[in-house]
């Protein structure tokens, strides 16, 4: 690869771009979905600030910012129009997922990040029994040990590691964590898709299952065919 490579820095900031503006597109549809009902329906059929739809809307944002953070370094990284298809498609897809569940929580409203335990509302559920939850955490900044990791979220040194890597070996890396990645978000997704009381977070969730379970196993063979994972 001949071109300059931006650091990690930009690359992440042109992410939090992007899903940013899709961020408004759901912002605007919740609006949109707000303004065409009755207060009073509007009020009623609000999950709570402890409901697996908030949670879910809350965590799988964070979930999801990160798969979107490890598509943009890996689409100028790679040359491979396999693995950038395929990385651009995660990119598009959970962007507009993204925004979609902050259109929710401003519908319902209630705020994008919470006092809540980080992914509290699985463990209600048995998604993560017996998971310490932590203290005084916000779903929106996950810090230090966390829930998150559990479901897949990558580590600070392994998204360095991404970063450092050019071309298969940042295939490999992707291919990798993305793996990890999709596994968390399935479960994530399985648990809402049964215990979400709200019809359109249920929806989202069983096309997550559908989507990543599908994605899975073409991650599986593109990894394996470039060698298979890397020790990190």
């Amino acid at each position: 690869m001949t071109s300059a490579r931006p650091d990690r820095s930009l690359l992440v900031a042109l992410a939090v771009l992007g899903a940013a503006a899709l961020v408004v597109v759901g912002l605007l549809a919740g609006a949109a979905l707000t303004r065409s009902a009755t207060p009073d329906a509007a009020s009623a059929a609000a999950p709570d600030e402890a409901s697996v739809d908030a949670g879910f809307a809350r965590d799988m944002q964070v979930h999801h910012g990160q798969a979107v953070e490890m598509s943009v370094m890996v689409r100028d990284r790679s040359d491979d129009p396999d693995v950038r298809g395929l990385a651009v498609d995660i990119l598009l897809t959970q962007q507009n997922q993204q925004g979609q569940m902050a259109g929710w929580l401003q519908t319902w409203g209630l705020g994008q990040s919470s006092a809540q335990p980080v992914m509290g509302w699985m463990s209600t559920f048995g998604g993560m029994a017996g998971m310490d939850m932590g203290e005084e955490t916000t779903a929106a900044v996950p810090t230090g040990e966390n829930p998150m990791t559990a479901m897949g979220l990558a580590t600070e040194d392994e998204m360095d590691a991404l970063a450092a890597a050019d071309g298969v070996e940042a295939e490999r890396i992707y291919l990798q964590l993305m793996t990890d990645h999709h596994l968390g978000g399935v479960e994530m997704a399985s648990v809402a898709a049964e215990a979400a009381t709200r019809p359109p977070v249920r929806r989202l969730a069983e096309a997550m299952v559908v989507g990543q379970t599908s994605e899975l196993a073409r991650l599986e063979e593109l990894l394996d065919a470039r060698g298979g994972p890397v020790d990190l």
